[in-house]
């Protein structure tokens, strides 16, 4: 099929999470469809693998990048389908949804960003052959990964106050630039022995002489790279150095545009970073600041997770109906122990202050205006935004920032521990 150079700019912005892009709908087999795999409890169908394998060849091509041989198209596509199955299934079991209001709005930027309406995207996606409904499936469920993996990487990121004030007396809290990075990732296979290890270090060993004798870093990040974003040729795009992971920020310090690093080791296995390009960010001089208040519903031993969310609507519906005014409701029913004698008053809230379901919603939420009921970890929210303010950065607010810097390096180096954990313990049958 042939693709425009518009349509193919399309393609890169609607398949938001880079990582996850080549399933089809689940569904559309032939009557007589070959199970192929057993992950835990679900399957993976023979034609999903072919139409899975058949997108990520034309992506391939289209980055330019030379489609590998079939053995080892077969096993990266084979292994981001077990992956993308098991995450999928923990975030059904883990009661992870994602609303019709959240998937349009989600939508409605990615056409935002490309200079369209909704229509017009919509319409671009037609012509150019893909399915509009597909590809809003396939971004609800990539929210429904990336909120599954911000809800449990986030619980074992630990951040102490030392961590805070080190860091703030970094040169690196004092940089904003960004760099334009790809990765390939050699994985340690378990157990992590003398001998798995070995075998990872000689592989990236072998890796790193193909490249310096002139091989294409997407073609080998394709062909080689055990990490999540390898059929995108390991492009990570852009990244604050700040953000990224000692190891790495040690690894591309010394290097120049188009350049690329030795093998370097990391606890999940040896990394080999190209940085393409860097910038220098813009320096925020103000931090803003959003006044909420809410009403927390949290199930209990008394109340059930459908009594909670039933009684959450409940209130929802008496605040549309002026029956009683939130302070009143948030005092009678709240569970936050912090703010519902306050009426619910959170004061003045900045980004990273609280968990990403709360600060999604409350982005999103006009002053004035009363949100949907919605899930956190916590139990079933109401918030009500009542301003909105930008304030000169001081000490309090670089603590803030440093804190979101640093979970955002942790975050980058947990996930690959947690990706590692969750394919170990998942049950995995090919047939």
């Amino acid at each position: 099929m042939r693709t425009t150079k518009l349509n193919k700019k399309i393609i890169s912005k609607a398949l938001i999470f880079a990582s996850l892009t080549f399933f089809p709908l689940i569904g559309q087999g032939a009557p007589l469809d070959k199970i192929i795999a057993i992950v835990n409890d679900e399957v993976i169908l023979e034609s999903e693998f072919t139409s899975s394998i058949t997108r990520a060849a034309a992506q391939i091509r289209q980055q330019g990048a030379k489609v590998p041989n079939k053995s080892i198209l077969q096993n990266q596509v084979m292994e981001q389908m077990i992956s993308r199955t098991i995450m999928l299934k923990m975030a059904a079991e883990q009661g992870i949804k994602v609303t019709d209001r959240q998937l349009n709005a989600t939508i409605t930027q990615i056409a935002k960003n490309n200079g369209m309406s909704l229509a017009k995207f919509r319409d671009a996606l037609i012509a150019q052959g893909q399915d509009y409904i597909v590809t809003r499936e396939q971004i609800k469920d990539d929210i429904l990964i990336r909120q599954l993996q911000e809800s449990n990487i986030s619980k074992r990121i630990q951040i102490s106050d030392r961590e805070v004030q080190n860091f703030l007396r970094s040169q690196s809290s004092k940089s904003n630039a960004e760099v334009l990075i790809s990765d390939i990732l050699i994985t340690i296979n378990s157990p992590m022995t003398p001998k798995n290890i070995n075998l990872a270090r000689n592989k990236a060993n072998d890796v790193y002489q193909k490249l310096l004798s002139g091989a294409k870093f997407s073609n080998m990040a394709i062909s080689n790279s055990n990490a999540a974003h390898a059929l995108n040729g390991g492009d990570m795009g852009w990244r604050k150095i700040a953000e990224l992971p000692s190891s790495m920020i040690d690894a591309i310090s010394p290097l120049s545009p188009k350049q690329f690093s030795k093998p370097t080791r990391t606890p999940t296995g040896f990394h080999i970073l190209q940085l393409r390009d860097t910038r220098n960010g813009v320096k925020a001089q103000t931090v803003d600041k959003t006044k909420v208040r809410h009403i927390l519903i949290s199930p209990s031993e008394v109340t059930s997770k459908s009594q909670a969310k039933r009684l959450a609507s409940q209130i929802y519906q008496q605040l549309l109906k002026n029956d009683k005014d939130f302070a009143s409701l948030a005092e009678e029913h709240s569970n936050d122990p912090g703010s519902s004698s306050q009426g619910g008053d959170l004061g003045w809230t900045e980004s990273g202050q609280m968990v990403p379901e709360f600060e999604q919603v409350v982005q999103r939420t006009k002053v004035g205006q009363i949100s949907l009921p919605f899930e956190s970890r916590f139990g079933w929210h109401i918030v009500e935004v009542l301003d909105r303010k930008s304030e000169n950065t001081d000490n309090l607010a670089q603590e803030n920032q440093a804190r979101n810097i640093i979970g955002k390096r942790k975050f980058s180096e947990e996930k690959d521990n947690w990706l590692r954990e969750i394919r170990a313990n998942a049950y995995v049958e090919f047939k």
